[in-house]
């Protein structure tokens, strides 16, 4: 941590996970006065949500550490700003990341609006990721730990919210958050990580979804049209996927396996494809909705190069964005890319420095003579 913290009153998110839990720890080492802050964003009265688990541990943790915390219910604002956004998208056919939407709206909006009212001057969570000021102006880094980093979810975090942020664990591999959380007895020292979207928890996606949103099955089928089987629902796949779909082992087909290439909404069929297909390559997309950390790059208008992630965890790939009409973008890789996903987040960098990102509205396919073909036969 770069900032000079003494004496100085931070509100810190606190999970009831080891990485904030960590992140207290550093912040009175550290020398701010530090509270720490817990929030509700859902309320699940079928057991699969930890939040009782969650809050507990918190206060175990500043119990220990010796610090004030507050607990806060942002359900409704959860619901309002991002679950409805996350049907919204599923009933458009697409697949949607809440995470960002929450770091944005719940996280950085609401949690940090509360925060300033209990009189913190900053905010920290245990995100792993960094800020950092050039040329006057906020901006948010890769975290050390490339394995961890989290930049890719906060990239639609503004500037004003930055300029007000400490990520404690920026500079820290995983191992040593878990040896400091050990050496300092805390009992989230093992506690595992949370995987997968809050909500939904560890109950199987389809059943969650479908107290929602009315289940619509239809057909399978190939490219060229061929009727395989039936799916439970167009929501419930995204391009690229391979597991559960039920076709495998037929008498007509090869032992290769099968992936979702198109989810076609006017006659509700999911078509898919055997194999290495080239089907599932792209070799540029329209994103729209784009958010800029700070001011966009001035390039834009004849094409600026950067480099790219169209999912967490994805190596950054070589691209060219330019602006293709008002509040959109065109983003022309390198190299083609599998399986993007419309929904998802396209999110641009210049070596560690994220500069924002944009919703992946329209995937262009590589153009070869035989895709062409099948394509058409899709379309």
């Amino acid at each position: 941590m770069e900032r000079n913290l003494k004496n100085r009153k931070v509100i810190l998110g606190l999970s009831g996970g080891v990485d904030s839990a960590v992140a207290a720890v550093l912040l009175k080492e550290a020398g701010a006065d530090v509270q720490a802050l817990h929030m509700t964003n859902w309320e699940d009265e079928d057991g699969y949500c930890t939040a009782a688990e969650d809050l507990q541990d918190a206060r175990n943790v500043c119990e220990q550490l010796q610090i004030p915390l507050h607990h806060v219910n942002f359900a409704k604002q959860y619901r309002d700003r991002v679950f409805e956004y996350f049907l919204d998208e599923y009933r458009a056919g697409r697949t949607p990341n809440p995470d960002v939407l929450c770091n944005r709206e719940i996280k950085f909006g609401v949690f940090r609006d509360y925060a300033k009212r209990l009189g913190g001057e900053l905010l920290a969570t245990g995100h792993y990721a960094r800020t950092a000021v050039v040329a006057d102006q906020p901006v948010l880094l890769k975290a050390a730990d490339l394995n961890k980093d989290q930049s890719y979810f906060l990239h639609a975090v503004s500037a004003d919210a930055l300029a007000e942020t400490v990520f404690p664990l920026g500079d820290l591999q995983k191992d040593e958050v878990r040896r400091i959380a050990r050496d300092y007895g805390l009992a989230v020292h093992d506690k595992k990580d949370s995987t997968g979207i809050c909500f939904i928890g560890e109950r199987p996606f389809r059943e969650f979804l479908s107290k929602y949103l009315p289940a619509n099955p239809g057909p399978i089928r190939t490219p060229d049209g061929r009727e395989v089987g039936q799916h439970h629902g167009l929501m419930y796949y995204t391009l690229g996927q391979r597991q559960g779909l039920g076709i495998g082992g037929r008498h007509d087909s090869s032992d290769a396996p099968w992936y979702v290439v198109d989810k076609r909404i006017d006659d509700n069929a999911l078509i898919v494809d055997q194999g290495d297909t080239d089907l599932l390559l792209s070799e540029s997309l329209v994103a729209t909705n784009p958010s800029w950390i700070g001011v966009a790059p001035a390039a834009l208008a004849e094409g600026y190069r950067c480099m790219s992630k169209i999912r967490y965890r994805q190596e950054d790939q070589a691209c060219t964005v330019e602006n293709a009409a008002d509040d959109t973008l065109l983003v022309r890789f390198d190299t083609a890319q599998r399986a993007a996903a419309p929904g998802q987040f396209v999110v641009f960098y210049a070596a560690d420095h994220c500069l924002g990102g944009a919703v992946i509205d329209q995937i262009r396919p590589v153009i070869t003579h035989d895709n062409e073909v099948q394509m058409a036969s899709i379309r």
